[in-house]
């Protein structure tokens, strides 16, 4: 297994870059670039990652792939297959995205037509569009699962893997966004052993988060960092080793530096407790 997160520092090179990433004990990375970098760039950034044994286990698009305003949705389109075309570059783990949303107040916001069958199919054509445009060779386009849009359940997920239908498709895992109702949360060890006797073969790239659910109507389930909530990480970390380990395991929407470094190391020392091998 190999952890890492975000940096929330500056660097201006792929040598203050590795500094970073090596001071937070990280063995994986996320991008440190995007589609926008020249060819040499690139070249630098890959070298250092493998010269440093990181492995740059995810490149972003977040962006709304599925907006109702036609030509933003053509530019996030255009900007999804340029940043799957960098991850395949880089040899990355996975492109990951969200799925994306009809919401006319946020990018990944919820309403109701983001489940109809509708909106469902042209989800499928858009994932396929991209992956067919770009034709991965060495990662994957992936879906990060959200509480409010498809898919928000690991059946949800096996579902959209069938329907795509490509190769070039796999998992994403946050099985935290997935917690989204009380019984997920009160049965959550059930229920994140679930997601990974479903996704597990088809899994690149895991978020690590937590949960608290306050005493409160109706029903307020927060996300925390690792170890502030209520899930059990030797056990979640001993599922994560089975699946090979080379599976980033990224800590993410934390506020700075220092609580990045708190965060992968509570991580590294329940990997710990479980008997589980970190890389680097």
């Amino acid at each position: 297994m190999r952890i890492g997160g975000g940096i929330e520092k500056p660097y201006r090179n792929p040598e203050e870059w590795v500094k970073l990433a090596k001071d937070l004990r990280y063995s994986a990375v996320l991008s440190p670039i995007d589609c926008s970098s020249d060819h040499n760039t690139r070249r630098e950034y890959m070298r250092a990652a493998r010269d440093a044994d990181l492995l740059i286990g995810e490149v972003g698009v977040w962006r709304n792939c599925l907006s109702k305003n036609d030509k933003e949705r053509k530019a996030n389109m255009e900007y999804a297959k340029a940043q799957l075309a960098l991850a395949d570059e880089l040899g990355a783990n996975c492109c990951v995205n969200i799925i994306g949303s009809h919401s006319d107040t946020a990018w990944d916001g919820f309403c109701a037509e983001n489940y109809s069958k509708d909106f469902y199919a042209m989800a499928v054509d858009s994932i396929r569009e991209i992956i067919d445009d770009v034709k991965p060779r060495h990662t994957y386009y992936t879906i990060e699962p959200m509480p409010w849009m498809a898919p928000d359940s690991p059946e949800a997920y096996l579902r959209l893997i069938r329907d795509v239908a490509r190769d070039g498709f796999a998992v994403h895992l946050d099985f935290v966004n997935m917690i989204n109702c009380p019984e997920r949360y009160c049965k959550s060890t059930e229920f994140i052993k679930h997601c990974f006797e479903l996704l597990g073969p088809f899994i690149c790239s895991i978020h690590a988060k937590d949960v608290s659910m306050e005493q409160a109507y109706t029903t307020l389930i927060h996300e925390t960092m690792p170890g502030n909530g209520t899930l059990d990480y030797p056990k979640i970390l001993a599922m994560v080793d089975k699946l090979g380990p080379e599976i980033p395991v990224f800590v993410e929407h934390l506020p700075d530096y220092e609580t990045y470094r708190e965060a992968a190391a509570y991580v590294r020392s329940q990997a710990e407790i479980a008997g589980v091998g970190v890389l680097g």
